[in-house]
């Protein structure tokens, strides 16, 4: 299904902000609103150089909308994760939840970067996301129509996260060199069950369009989540086009306590 939801220049607030959510999560806890948090933020001194204006616009635009959504449940499992897994395996973690309250990041990643990394392209350009934003916002899918200026900013502000996430080249460069880019195989578990918990039925769940982000089409996803079975994370039968998994966890927090351990 098309997402119906427009473009916004939000990544201008801060795009990845990895580093600055990571002391966020760890400052945050259950209940917490955007008010209580910039206030221990402030009084914690552990964000420093960043005005008080800039944090509350850091955890308003970028942390609250990424992580404070459905009951705060991504930053409840983050939180509980953060100290126990491989950085890789939270910085994708962070990039799922960056990318689904950034439509246009997504758009960008599966329209832009994986046509260009499976072409066999070298590099992305500020010129190819100015392009992809300009033919966005003569479509309607922007909120409103965005200047010249908007659109420029706003393609520096898409290639610069895509590299703090790893998938280009970091530094800033107008033409940056694109990454080989993996979902770590823990990635597959906790985004499977991510969508399995969220209600959706086994061929809904292995057919959503959050798996584009990590470059994986259906197949490719069926075998190496055959692969992860040997783990004991699911079963998983395909006939044709039909998918059935048995589905070992219950809940978060079974599966939360055995994501460290493999």
């Amino acid at each position: 299904m098309k997402d119906k939801r427009l473009y916004t220049t939000q990544l201008a607030a801060g795009s990845a902000v990895i580093d600055e959510t990571r002391m966020l999560l760890d400052l945050w806890q259950p209940g917490m609103k955007i008010s209580d948090l910039l206030q221990k933020a402030l009084s914690s001194g552990h964000i420093t150089n960043v005005t008080a204006r800039r944090l509350r616009n850091l955890i308003a635009e970028c942390y609250a909308p990424r992580y404070l959504v459905n009951n705060d449940y991504p930053a409840i499992i983050l939180k509980q994760l953060i100290h126990n897994i491989s950085s890789n395996l939270l910085d994708q973690m962070l990039f799922l939840f960056t990318a689904r309250a950034n439509l246009i990041l997504a758009d960008f990643i599966k329209e832009v970067y994986w046509p260009k990394y499976c072409a066999g392209h070298d590099t992305i350009s500020n010129d190819d996301a100015n392009n992809f934003i300009t033919r966005a916002n003569q479509e309607s899918k922007t909120i409103r129509p965005w200047s010249e200026s908007t659109i420029s900013r706003n393609s520096g502000y898409l290639t610069s996260c895509c590299a703090d996430f790893g998938l280009l080249e970091t530094g800033r460069k107008r033409v940056r060199k694109i990454n080989p880019f993996r979902i770590e195989k823990m990635m597959i578990a906790f985004l499977a069950y991510d969508l399995h918990f969220s209600g959706l039925g086994d061929n809904a769940a292995i057919s959503h369009p959050d798996w584009e982000l990590f470059g994986l089409e259906r197949e490719d996803l069926r075998e190496e989540m055959k692969r992860l079975s040997l783990k004991g994370f699911f079963i998983i039968q395909t006939a044709g086009d039909v998918t059935r998994i048995e589905w070992k966890y219950q809940t978060w927090e079974e599966l939360i306590n055995v994501i460290p351990e493999c």
